[in-house]
C-alpha cells in the first residue's frame, strides 16, 4: 500500500517511531560538534518519501523536553523496508542537543512529512540556490531533484563549511564570515541584484538566517526574479493547529508549518528586530559580587532554605564555599518533627513537599549548626519562621545576639497549620510581623513572601515600608495530588508546596512585577529582590537578574542535580564575559528598559 497523498500530491503526515541508523558530528562544521548528521529509518507501508522543502517534528524517545523540534529534510530515499531520512541538526538547545546525542538503534518519535514543497523549475531553466548555515539542508535536499549543472549554489557560513558534498551545481560559491573557506565575508560579497540578473536565473530558492533571507528577497525583487524562501518559526504541533508559528505577510498572518515553510518572497514581511545593546566581550573576569545592606556576597547564587540543610550536608559532593550564600532550614523557636504521612511527591518538572518545618529549634541551631555555618565562606542566612507573632519575636531576639549576618523572615511556608504563610497573606499581618522583627534587630532583614497572597505586590510594599532590607520571592506554590490507586489525597494535610522548573515562568512574572513597583520608590528606599522559583540552569539566573533580581536562590533542582548552583555560577560568569557585562548591575532589570 502506497502512502496517502492529498490532492496536490503532498504526502499526509504520519506519527510513528523511527529507528536511528546513525548519528555523528559533521566534518567541517565549526565549532566542532555543533552540527550532526542524523539518519533514521521508518519501516512499514505508510513510510513515504517526503518532498523537497518539507520537514518533520522529531523528538528523542528518551527526552526531557515536551515538544518535538521541526527539522528540514536533507536527504530521503526509499528502502526495501520503508524510507531512510537524513537531517542536519544544529545543536541550539535541549531538544536539538538530545537529537545530536542519539546513537544507533535509539528510537525517535516522528511526525511528518509536514509543510509544502519548493515549486519545480521548468525543464531547461537555470536557477539560483542559496543556503545559509543550517539552512543549507533543505536547499541541498531540493538540489537533488534538479538536473546536474542546472543551478548555481551559494553557501554562506560563519565559519567552515558542511552539507555541500552531494551538490552537482554549474557553479558553487562559498563565503565565510571569518574567511576560513571560500570568499571572506557573508553573502553580499558574492551575490547582489546585478549578479542575479547576469546569471540569467529563472528563480531563486533560499533558506537560512532571517537577515540573509530578507537580503535575498530584496535583491531578487530588485532583479525581477521570482524568489522562494523557506522560513523558520517556533512551533508546537506542525499541523497548523497551535498557531504559534505564524509569520506576517501581505495577506495577514500565515502558518509557517501549514502554509509554508516555503513562501513566495513577495508575500513576506520582515519586521524590524528589536534594538539590542551590543557590547564587546570582556578581556578580564566579571565581578559577580552583590552587596545587600552592607553585607557582601561573592556571587548572587544562594542555597535556598529547606533545600540545602545547613550548608555542610553537600560539602562531600562539591565545594560549597563557592556559593554566594546559604539560607538555613526554616527555624522555629521550638524543635519540630514536621508533618506526618507522605512528604514528597514527584510531578512533571516539579516536586511537591509537605515537610512541615521540621527543624532542631533556634536554641539548638545557635549552639550547634550556626557555628559550623559561620566557618563556611558563603554568607549565612538564618531563615526565621514561627506560628505566632510572639514566637517570631522571641526567635528574633535570640538570633540578634548571634553573629549571623542576615535574617530571612519566613512568612510564607505553605506546610504549617498556623503562622507561616498566614502572616504573608495580608498587608496588615505582613507589615506587623516585619515591624516587630525589625524593631528587635539591626541585622539585614529579608522578608520571604508567599505567592498565594491575592495582594502580593501590596504585601511586599508594606514589608518594605515596615523596614525590610530585601524581599525573597517566592516560596513554593500550593498544590494538591491524588493517589489514583487509593482515591485519596497524597498528603495528610491535602495541600502541599510545589516547586521546580514548572513554576519558573510564574515566579519570573512575580519578580518582574515587583521590580516594576520598587522602581516607583525613591532610589534611597529601593530594596533588592532575592528571586526563587524553578532555577535549573544559568540561563534561568540570567533571566531573573534581567527581570530585576539582585540575587537568586536555588532550591528543588539541587535534588535533581547537586551541582546546579556551581554550574549556575560558572555559566553566569561565562555569559557575562561573552556579552561584555563587567558587573551584575549592568544587566539588572534591563528587561524593563
Amino acid at each position: 500500500m502506497k502512502p496517502a497523498v492529498d490532492c496536490k500530491g503532498i504526502p499526509y503526515p504520519v506519527y510513528t517511531t523511527a529507528r536511528v541508523a546513525m548519528c555523528a558530528s559533521v566534518d567541517g562544521a565549526r565549532p566542532r560538534g555543533s552540527v550532526s548528521l542524523l539518519k533514521i529509518e521508518i519501516s512499514g507501508e505508510k513510510a513515504g518519501v517526503p518532498l523537497p522543502g518539507q520537514f518533520y517534528m522529531l523528538r528523542a524517545m528518551k527526552t526531557g523536553v515536551l515538544l518535538g523540534r521541526p527539522i528540514s529534510i536533507f536527504h530521503a530515499e526509499q528502502t526495501n523496508h520503508g524510507v531512510e531520512l537524513q537531517f542536519l541538526i544544529l545543536k541550539k538547545g535541549k531538544g536539538t542537543a538530545e537529537l545530536c546525542a542519539l546513537e544507533a538503534d535509539d528510537e525517535v518519535q516522528v511526525l511528518g512529512p509536514l509543510g509544502n514543497t519548493f515549486p519545480q523549475p521548468k525543464p531547461g531553466e537555470t536557477v539560483c540556490l542559496v543556503g545559509g548555515g543550517i539552512g543549507i539542508a533543505p536547499i541541498a535536499g531540493f538540489s537533488e531533484t534538479l538536473a546536474d549543472g542546472s543551478y548555481d549554489f551559494y553557501a554562506s557560513f560563519k565559519s567552515g563549511k558542511y552539507g555541500t558534498g552531494s551538490l552537482r551545481p554549474r557553479r558553487l560559491v562559498i563565503t565565510t564570515d571569518d574567511g576560513s573557506e571560500g570568499l571572506h565575508g557573508m553573502l553580499p560579497v558574492a551575490l547582489d541584484a546585478q549578479k542575479l540578473k547576469d546569471g540569467g536565473y529563472a528563480a531563486v530558492y533560499a533558506c537560512g538566517p532571517t537577515p540573509m533571507l530578507e537580503y535575498v528577497k530584496d535583491i531578487s525583487e530588485k532583479a525581477g526574479i521570482p524568489c522562494w524562501l523557506s522560513m523558520e518559526a517556533n512551533m508546537a504541533c506542525g499541523m497548523g493547529v497551535c498557531l504559534g508559528c505564524t509569520i506576517p505577510t501581505t495577506e495577514g498572518n500565515k502558518r509557517c508549518c501549514k502554509d509554508g515553510p516555503v513562501f513566495d518572497s513577495r508575500l513576506l514581511v520582515f519586521p524590524k528586530p528589536a534594538a539590542c545593546e551590543r557590547r564587546q566581550p570582556l578581556s578580564g573576569e566579571p565581578d559577580l559580587s552583590v552587596t545587600v545592606a552592607g553585607v557582601r556576597f561573592e556571587n548572587p547564587i544562594i542555597g535556598s532554605s529547606g533545600t540545602f540543610g545547613f550548608g555542610s550536608e553537600y560539602a562531600p559532593v562539591f565545594d560549597v564555599n563557592r556559593l554566594g550564600g546559604i539560607a538555613s532550614k526554616g527555624l522555629t523557636l521550638e524543635p519540630r518533627e514536621g508533618n506526618s504521612g507522605t512528604r514528597l511527591w514527584e510531578t512533571p518538572s516539579g516536586l511537591m513537599n509537605s515537610i512541615g518545618l521540621q527543624n532542631p529549634g533556634i536554641p539548638h541551631f545557635i549552639e550547634h549548626e550556626l557555628p559550623e555555618m559561620l566557618k563556611l565562606k558563603p554568607v549565612t542566612i538564618a531563615n526565621l519562621s514561627g506560628s505566632t507573632l510572639e514566637s517570631y519575636i522571641e526567635g528574633a531576639k535570640l538570633l540578634d545576639k548571634t553573629d549571623v549576618p542576615v535574617i530571612e523572615l519566613n512568612i510564607s511556608c505553605p506546610n504549617v497549620a498556623t503562622g507561616g504563610a498566614a502572616f504573608g497573606m495580608s498587608c496588615t499581618a505582613a507589615q506587623t510581623a516585619t515591624e516587630a522583627v525589625r524593631a528587635l534587630t539591626k541585622k539585614p532583614l529579608i522578608v520571604k513572601l508567599t505567592p498565594q497572597s491575592p495582594e502580593l505586590l501590596n504585601v511586599a510594599m508594606h514589608c518594605i515600608q515596615a523596614g525590610a532590607d530585601g524581599i525573597s520571592l517566592c516560596n513554593s506554590f500550593q498544590g494538591v495530588a491524588i493517589n489514583v490507586e487509593t482515591g485519596r489525597p497524597v498528603f495528610d494535610k491535602v495541600k502541599a508546596g510545589f516547586g521546580g522548573p514548572a513554576v519558573r515562568p510564574i515566579a519570573m512574572r512575580l519578580v518582574y512585577e515587583l521590580y516594576d513597583e520598587i522602581l516607583k520608590l525613591p532610589e534611597a528606599r529601593r530594596v533588592p529582590i532575592f528571586a526563587i522559583g524553578g532555577v535549573a540552569e544559568w540561563r534561568d539566573v540570567v533571566e531573573f537578574i534581567m527581570a530585576g533580581a539582585t540575587a537568586v536562590e536555588v532550591g528543588t533542582n539541587t535534588f535533581a542535580n547537586p551541582l546546579t548552583m556551581i554550574e549556575c555560577i560558572d555559566g553566569l560568569r561565562g555569559f557575562m564575559k561573552r556579552k561584555g557585562y563587567r558587573t551584575l548591575e549592568e544587566m539588572r532589570g534591563i528587561a524593563h528598559r
